[in-house]
């Protein structure tokens, strides 16, 4: 089928291949998967001019998802209507990726290279940081000090200490939340 073709022809063709790949008919549902993929791509290319090389990931990204929910599909809609909201979910999914990333960078070419060189670190402020990190049990204050001051991710620091990775999480939580109310005090 044409990737220009109209969504109802889209519809009229995928529907009944759909149907039968769910009772169980391989080659409809690789066929099924063939077309949605040629419709994704140009669904996806249109809507991420400025992410192309993400374009085929998303594809694939969202292949999966249909493939793991496909028992979620109700067969009283339409099969595009229902593959395209998957792909909206990840389509928005990789935005707020890209854009928690990409908010934590700036480009090279951009930053005063003023900004580069590396700032001697307040002797006081460190201090104060220690002192406070005193007041908190053993457990909170590892945590802390291992993801947030010496920038460990929290399996890192789970294997670190042994502890597991959601311990380590609600430590650094609980921590947090007793750092900023002993500042408030």
């Amino acid at each position: 089928m044409p990737e220009d073709a109209s969504p109802n022809d889209f519809e009229t063709g995928l529907k009944p291949l759909w149907l039968r790949a769910q009772a169980g008919d391989e080659a409809a549902y690789r066929v099924c998967l063939e077309r949605i993929a040629v419709r994704l791509r140009g669904y996806l290319r249109r809507r991420m001019q400025s992410l192309p090389d993400d374009v085929e990931d998303l594809v694939q990204e969202t292949l999966l998802a249909l493939h793991l929910q496909r028992g979620t599909y109700d067969p009283a809609l339409p099969v595009s209507a229902w593959v395209l909201a998957i792909a909206r979910h990840k389509l928005v999914d990789l935005w707020r990726r890209r854009g928690r990333r990409d908010d934590l960078h700036d480009a090279l070419d951009e930053v005063d290279e003023s900004a580069l060189a590396a700032v001697a670190e307040d002797g006081q402020a460190r201090r104060d940081l220690d002192k406070l990190l005193l007041e908190l049990p053993e457990a909170q204050r590892l945590a802390i000090v291992l993801t947030k001051v010496e920038g460990l991710s929290v399996a890192e620091a789970s294997q670190r200490t042994g502890a597991s990775a959601s311990a380590i999480k609600v430590q650094v939580h609980r921590g947090l939340k007793r750092l900023a109310r002993l500042v408030r005090e």
